[in-house]
């Protein structure tokens, strides 16, 4: 047990050069020094390994550079790849592009031995700009805000009820997980864009004792580099996000049916599958800003789906119930436009019934 690193830190990488030194370095100054970082290349083509290279000597064997065989396009594969070589008692995973404070293995860490926590989850983060400029704290978790570490109930319609209510963030960052947890359950990351969703509602619904605290430990580099981030044209965007609900949901799917919960209550299961693509097709509106006639994005996604509609089953009520809901939006805006129409009508009927008059 001597030799067990306390944490892991695990980095995937593709093409960081420009930002990768200073994330080594926000490592390198933990406070805690029983850690361990392993670094996986998803087949780089800048001089990101070289980087990481230069910086093996000066974490004193604490820093493992591990490659993958060919590139993935996406951190799942990387993650995954670094939590099958570690060795630590907790996993913390970080972007290649972004930082952590001096004291967070060192807080992490304490919290989790001091509650007995499977999971410590972070409800707020910094963020700043691509030069480290505008650093300011912030978080995408909407109610319930904790101001001491508090256990979560293990109540699982109430784990479910804030997943909904989005009192978790996705992002893998905000979890320092037990390793154990993660390979006994095996809470890997799909290959599948949105793959940050499932993954950590694998974990919240895996882990036992989930201790939420207020402490903000990473900074996230808001840059333009990520592949979820990069310009696409509308009818691109929306191909790329609708892939994960083909993928996903079926993921999804089988991931839930590993609970008990989920089988004996598929009302739950529903819904959770029911708010995976509804979150899914919101980032295809965002996402394309509203620039297409409607009969454009009918035609691109029916595109997209082709025949594989048919593989997903369990898609077909989901997509069933959104056509359904549309349908009942449009109707009510239909019967709007009609009373207005026969308003408009009323209204030319009576000017010129004033112009004949005169």
């Amino acid at each position: 047990m001597l030799n067990v690193p306390a944490v892991s830190v695990i980095i995937p990488l593709y093409n960081a050069e420009k930002y990768l030194a200073e994330c080594l370095e926000s490592v390198l100054a933990q406070t805690l020094k029983n850690f361990e970082v392993i670094v996986v290349d998803d087949c780089s083509t800048d001089s990101s390994v070289a980087i990481v290279e230069s910086y093996i000597p000066k974490f004193g064997g604490r820093l493992k550079l591990s490659h993958m065989d060919v590139n993935s396009g996406k951190p799942s594969m990387p993650r995954n790849k670094g939590l099958a070589v570690s060795r630590g008692e907790y996993i913390y995973f970080m972007d290649n592009d972004d930082l952590i404070t001096p004291t967070a293995l060192e807080e992490l860490y304490k919290l989790a031995k001091r509650f007995d926590a499977d999971v410590v989850y972070c409800e707020k983060y910094y963020t700043c700009g691509a030069n480290r400029e505008n650093l300011r704290l912030t978080s995408e978790q909407k109610p319930g805000f904790v101001d001491k570490p508090t256990l979560e109930t293990d109540y699982f319609p109430e784990r479910i009820k804030k997943i909904l209510e989005y009192s978790f963030i996705v992002m893998p960052w905000a979890y320092f997980s037990r390793r154990d947890l993660l390979t006994e359950h095996e809470i890997s990351f799909p290959n599948i864009i949105r793959d940050d969703s499932i993954w950590s509602w694998n974990l919240i619904f895996s882990a036992k004792k989930i201790l939420r605290v207020p402490n903000a430990v990473y900074i996230w580099r808001n840059v333009k580099s990520s592949i979820t981030r990069l310009e696409k044209t509308p009818q691109q965007t929306i191909n790329f996000w609708l892939n994960p609900v083909i993928l996903g949901v079926k993921t999804l799917h089988e991931t839930l049916n590993k609970f008990d919960f989920f089988k004996k209550n598929p009302q739950y299961h529903y819904v959770m599958l029911s708010d995976f693509i509804k979150g899914s097709f919101d980032n295809v509106l965002f996402r394309t800003g509203f620039q297409l006639e409607p009969f454009a994005v009918y035609e691109t996604i029916k595109k997209e789906f082709g025949e594989r509609l048919g593989e997903q089953d369990v898609l077909i009520p989901l997509l069933c119930t959104f056509i359904n809901t549309q349908q009942k939006i449009n109707a009510v805006n239909v019967q709007k436009f009609n009373q207005f129409a026969e308003q408009a009508q009323k209204k030319i009927a009576e000017l010129e019934a004033q112009l004949k008059a005169k």
